[in-house]
């Protein structure tokens, strides 16, 4: 029978020591809880933090868990899974909306497309299944990253490149986007990341209240935009993404908004 690895027992041992506990924990106490010396406890800890599973607090210098953690006990919800659920509804989207319907999930510091319903014209288009869209520039982006917190991490410590003369690079404006779209529970993209394309997009939530993704729709300005005012989305199409994520969010479970 094959041995155990001891350094990922005690990494897993120190895992839920700090999730079975209210409080922070300093070095002395997990390694006086784990039986170890120190500069074992310390190695752990180090390489626990580099992978975000386990954060030092600045000031006390005490370790509770990450936020990376939040990403693998959300693991149960396969993409797959999320896309199934999406299916009918995304369809239902693109026929009321005219629009292509975009389903993505936060991958690699980004949004990584699952699921692409074309727009119901003749029009030739490309699948996009497979695709990134930037965390800060697309409505996709900017829902996850005002929900999750280890997409808010990323995109604060990235580099947020300038994709046109509207992009928001800036951090204390770009959480002022984030504070927005968590108060209004949709975010936008009008020419950030692609000229004459706007988008809008929510987030998907499961019985956790969890954010497990977010959906939208994409098109050319003048048709998602208002035609008084280029630069305002049409509210019908804001209210219909809304709606289509909130029925998506009940199918994953989830009973409040």
């Amino acid at each position: 029978m094959a041995r155990n690895i001891q350094s990922l027992e005690r990494a897993a041992a120190m895992l839920r020591l700090l999730a079975g506990g209210e409080r922070r924990l300093g070095l002395s106490d997990i390694a006086s809880a784990l039986g170890l010396a120190k500069g074992t406890a310390h190695g752990i800890l180090r390489t626990l933090q580099a992978e975000g599973f386990v954060e030092q607090d600045s000031a006390s210098g005490r370790y509770q868990l990450g936020a990376e953690l939040l990403r693998l006990g959300n693991s149960y919800l396969d993409v797959h899974e999320l896309r199934a659920r999406a299916l009918v509804w995304t369809d239902d989207l693109a026929r009321s909306s005219g629009e292509a319907v975009y389903l993505g999930v936060l991958h690699q510091q980004g949004v990584l497309i699952v699921h692409h319903v074309f727009r119901p014209d003749d029009s030739r288009q490309v699948l996009e299944v497979g695709a990134m869209q930037p965390l800060h520039s697309s409505a996709l982006g900017k829902v996850v990253s005002a929900y999750d917190p280890v997409a808010h991490s990323e995109v604060v410590e990235a580099e947020r490149r300038e994709f046109t003369a509207r992009t928001v690079t800036g951090l204390t404006e770009f959480e002022s986007v984030l504070d927005l779209t968590r108060a209004r529970g949709y975010a936008e993209d009008v020419e950030e990341t692609w000229e004459g394309v706007a988008s809008v997009a929510a987030p998907i939530h499961d019985r956790h209240r969890m954010p497990v993704g977010a959906i939208g729709i994409t098109g050319a300005v003048e048709r998602v935009c208002r035609p008084d005012d280029q630069g305002a989305l049409r509210p019908e199409l804001i209210a219909a993404v809304r709606d289509c994520a909130r029925a998506v969010s009940r199918d994953l479970g989830a009973s409040r908004f």
